[in-house]
């Protein structure tokens, strides 16, 4: 079986790649997942609002002891400069020297420059592609969504000038139209699509009626939706198409190639259950394919997107009303006690 694929027009000896997370920071887990078989790596993401928090915090404590006594005017040498992303770069080139598969870079900046700037300076550090992470909490009342699209769409435009290696978009399902969304970042030049970004929320405890921020692990009905966006850009779009969220098995795997994605990545079932998880699905993945007589990966993909399934309803409302009809098999599943 040939598991080979092509994303952000990087040849990937199979379609599993790992997705950004704390997993990725320790060399030593690098390898297992390599090892494992992931095909690449997105490298946990550079946060320019963390490096601002953590500036801050430096500067509070840089002038905590100022002013002690007369002879005393700062506790700290005056030629100690502002935390940036140094360290962070550092990090991300000894794992691109520990691995023999694509790094992927993830990006979150908050000004157009440091966008620029940081992709910039990961191209630099070793990555071979670049994942813009678009991460929009609004906050405002008075914000249009338009104008939300619009800096993202410039913000697409200027990374894709300052860096010459290919720019994927991870997104979050939460626009009017997300189509029209992958379609002008499609005109912009967008390499990829990644399905979707999981916004970490917070939660309350109501005991302590405190606020509180629980991991975000995905399940396995999330992939209900990547499934469906996979199904309807395949054949619409230029650039590549990677499903997120939900991907706990080969048989996983296999649905988002069906619909048409490209690649998918996984988190969740590797901190669930270990990085062995991908060989296991790759297993079951090529097993499938044997049953199935395929003998690559392309064979399958997109056979049950939107452009070559044959029931014009399968990516309508009409799916819901059709279930709606049949309503009462739900209780012959479950019946009422």
């Amino acid at each position: 079986m040939e598991l080979k694929t092509k994303y952000l027009g990087l040849e990937l000896k199979n379609p599993i790649v790992v997705g950004a997370s704390n997993l990725v920071t320790d060399i030593n887990t690098l390898k297992k997942l390599e090892d494992a078989g992931a095909a690449a790596i997105v490298y946990k993401s550079l946060f320019e609002e963390q490096i601002h928090l953590e500036n801050l915090q430096m500067e509070e404590e840089m002038k905590g002891y100022d002013d002690r006594h007369a002879e005393m005017t700062s506790f700290f040498p005056h030629d100690v400069y502002e935390a940036g992303p140094e360290e962070f770069l550092m990090h991300f080139e000894e794992a691109k020297k520990a691995l023999n598969i694509p790094i992927i870079a993830s990006l979150n900046a908050v000004y157009d420059d440091t966008w620029y700037e940081y992709a910039k300076k990961l191209e630099d550090a070793g990555a071979d592609a670049l994942e813009l992470n678009f991460y929009n909490n609004p906050r405002e009342f008075d914000m249009e969504g338009r104008a939300i699209l619009n800096e993202e769409l410039d913000v697409l435009a200027g990374v894709k000038k300052a860096v010459k290696i290919p720019v994927s978009v991870k997104l979050s399902p939460f626009y009017t139209n997300p189509l029209y969304v992958f379609r002008e970042m499609d005109k912009k030049g967008a390499d990829g699509f990644v399905l979707f970004n999981r916004l970490f929320q917070p939660d309350i405890n109501v005991q302590t009626e405190s606020m509180h921020f629980p991991y975000n692990l995905s399940s396995e009905q999330d992939n209900r939706l990547p499934l469906r966006y996979a199904g309807l850009l395949y054949g619409n779009v230029d650039a590549t198409i990677c499903a997120n969220s939900g991907i706990f098995t080969g048989e996983d795997v296999i649905k988002m190639i069906l619909a048409g994605a490209d690649a998918v990545q996984v988190v969740s079932t590797i901190y669930k259950h270990g990085p062995q998880q991908i060989t296991k699905m790759l297993e079951d993945i090529e097993i499938w394919m044997a049953n199935k007589q395929y003998d690559t990966v392309d064979d399958f993909k997109g056979n049950l997107s939107k452009k070559n399934v044959k029931d014009p309803f399968a990516y309508r409302r009409a799916q819901y009303v059709d279930i709606l009809m049949k309503s009462a098999e739900i209780f012959k599943k479950y019946p009422m006690p």
